[in-house]
């Protein structure tokens, strides 16, 4: 068996054929480091094109992370200055709890919500690591959740404390039922009855006859009556254990059972009952005890 290969040359008619003899050695290695050339080519074409790739790659990372480092700036100046804002509504909220402290007569109401003055400041941050700058935002986020709570928290304290404060305010029993004279005052008085002297539960208010008589706060009628000493006889539950009570009116403008609002019309001056003229018996009770209605009255 030959180990050679033969080409034969035919150039044209005229000319002789060529023979050439190739070892198939030479052509089978010949074949081997073509081959490895092509793969070789090939490699190097893959590896430039993926370098090239990665060269654009990483020009885009650096440019991402470089826009995102100033979005990270920026959002720390922002949460620097939500974190001034935070402070300023608890100084705020610090302030209408003072003065709800000192305008409440029950004094209910604690003085405040504690919060941190000794804070790091994010702007800080910003020339330190960027795991550092990272670290001191997403604290910074935890303690605005926690203030923004708290803030919640003690604005709801404050708006219920509100809602009660305007409650008490409206059953507050401050203005006069009915406009005119007061014939006799709350306390120990000459009784106009009889000889000897007796404690006035209310104050005896003197007008013309049917004039109207108002609620002077918020509340539920609780009594509405006649009665042989008071005559037709109003009460008024205003809550938190204050009442009224209107005597001696000629005719009553509300069934029991009512609520009504101050300035409502509750009945009309009258004389009927024990009674000398007509006048308006106004008495006001705190749990039940008569107490002086000029405490509550305004311009009293």
């Amino acid at each position: 068996m030959s180990d050679h290969f033969t080409l034969m040359i035919i150039p044209n008619r005229k000319s002789g054929v060529k023979k050439i003899s190739v070892p198939k050695a030479f052509v089978r290695n010949f074949l081997i480091a073509s081959l490895v050339v092509i793969f070789v080519t090939l490699y190097f074409v893959y590896d430039y094109a993926s370098i090239k790739r990665d060269r654009a790659e990483l020009a885009r990372l650096r440019a991402q992370t470089k826009e995102q480092a100033l979005q990270f700036r920026d959002l720390a100046v922002k949460m620097d200055e939500f974190s001034g804002r935070m402070e300023e509504l608890r100084q705020v909220d610090k302030k209408i709890r003072v003065l709800a402290y000192e305008t409440s007569k029950d004094k209910k109401l604690p003085l405040g919500i504690g919060g941190s003055d000794n804070e790091t400041k994010i702007n800080d941050l910003m020339n330190k690591d960027h795991d550092k700058l990272i670290t001191g935002m997403r604290k910074g986020i935890e303690k605005l959740n926690d203030d923004a709570s708290s803030r919640e928290k003690s604005f709801n304290e404050l708006l219920v404390f509100l809602h009660e404060q305007k409650s008490i305010i409206a059953s507050t029993p401050s203005l006069w039922p009915v406009k005119g004279w007061v014939t006799s005052e709350f306390g120990a008085r000459q009784s106009p009855f009889r000889s000897g002297v007796e404690f006035h539960k209310g104050l005896d208010i003197s007008t013309r006859f049917g004039k109207e008589i108002v609620a002077p706060a918020d509340g539920l009628v609780i009594i509405s009556a006649f009665d042989s000493q008071d005559g037709n006889f109003v009460k008024i539950d205003h809550g938190h254990g204050l009442a009224t009570g209107f005597a001696h009116l000629s005719k009553m403008a509300v069934k029991q059972g009512a609520r009504v609002k101050k300035g409502d019309i509750i009945g009309y001056v009258g004389d009927t009952g024990r009674s000398t003229g007509p006048h308006l018996h106004y008495a006001v009770f705190v749990n039940n005890v008569p107490v002086n209605p000029k405490r509550y009255l305004k311009d009293s």
